[in-house]
């Protein structure tokens, strides 16, 4: 069955405030956001620069910040953003402009904080923003001999994190701890921590050391602009022997994903599901501004709900742009 917005039951708490049986509270007027008109949804202000747009997807080619910028003077705003940015020093995606390879880690998280700003700046008040971010090392050991290190340089060249450092936090051994330091400016740029969830791999790739844990897990952020905010723990919570449902745990088990793309890091269906299902009311709109290979947009499809989503590189835009026409041809196994 294809999944639209009119095949999803009403949220309870919606139903409760038409008929007056809630009050209309902050929280619980944050329960029933404003809806993104179709209209803007469709609008050449939203769609400039789309090598796919339809009347659910919303496909962005070029640079995260100016992309955002266009969105923002369109006049749009979205339920929720879902992302996962690149990781600092782990890929040469190859197009100029990427993002992560900064000379320094502190350079990297402020570029982060610059892009977030602008989300900040699309994003309704009653939003969320959800960002997983993994962490690394900082090596200092320069140009690898091995044969594994040579292939990988042959990759990345030499990775930032092989540089010599500062002598400070980014110096040989040290865990540089990336996602809570990328929280920390966030939060101090005015956004609210509510959670740092857990996200456990079952399966991950095995890491050649000798004298420390093998890293298996990464974090899913999450924020909001405000204390109100829309979030329905209905569709995502665990369901009690009394019926009650409880809100979803902050450890999430999740394969990586099986890599069905050529994009080198997907994002797992799985980790975008408790984002979109809970702070994405049905019809919202959720905008993943490193889209990938379109996870986050393919899952919002299948999902009855709207996606915008951006990139810098074409090959990617056209693996997502592929997913996305599978989907509305009536595949939903992409």
């Amino acid at each position: 069955m294809t999944l639209t917005a009119e095949n999803f039951v009403v949220p309870p708490h919606s139903q409760s405030m038409r008929d007056g049986r809630l009050k209309l509270t902050p929280a619980n007027r944050a329960l029933s956001p404003e809806a993104t008109p179709q209209e803007l949804f469709t609008s050449d202000a939203v769609r400039e620069n789309a090598p796919f747009a339809d009347d659910r997807s919303v496909l962005l080619l070029g640079d995260v910040k100016e992309r955002l910028r266009q969105l923002i003077n369109s006049g749009i705003k979205v339920d929720a953003i879902v992302t996962s940015p690149p990781y600092y020093g782990q890929r040469d995606y190859g197009v100029d402009g990427q993002l992560g390879l900064e000379a320094h880690p502190r350079e990297f998280i402020a570029h982060l904080v610059e892009v977030f700003d602008l989300c900040f700046q699309l994003l309704k008040d009653t939003g969320s923003l959800w960002v997983n971010i993994g962490d690394t090392y900082w090596s200092g050991k320069g140009a690898h001999k091995s044969v594994e290190a040579k292939q990988g340089a042959r990759r990345f060249g030499v990775r930032p994190q092989d540089r010599p450092g500062d002598g400070g936090w980014a110096r040989p051994k040290q865990q540089l701890l990336i996602p809570h330091r990328l929280a920390i400016a966030l939060q101090d740029e005015g956004w609210l921590v509510r959670n740092d969830n857990v996200w456990i791999k079952p399966n991950p790739v095995p890491d050649q050391v000798r004298d420390r844990s093998s890293a298996s897990h990464e974090y899913v952020f999450h924020f909001t602009k405000s204390r109100w905010y829309y979030y329905d723990r209905h569709p995502v919570g665990r369901t009690m022997p009394s019926g009650s449902i409880l809100p979803p745990l902050s450890t999430w088990s999740a394969a990586k994903s099986a890599g069905g793309t050529k994009h080198r890091a997907s994002f797992s269906e799985e980790l975008v599901r408790i984002p979109v299902l809970a702070t994405v009311p049905n019809d919202g709109v959720v905008l993943d501004p490193f889209n990938g290979s379109g996870t986050t947009m393919t899952f919002a499809r299948k999902h009855g709900r709207r996606a915008i989503g951006i990139d810098l590189s074409e090959e990617y835009c056209q693996i997502a742009e592929d997913r996305l026409r599978a989907i509305a041809d009536g595949d939903m196994t992409v």
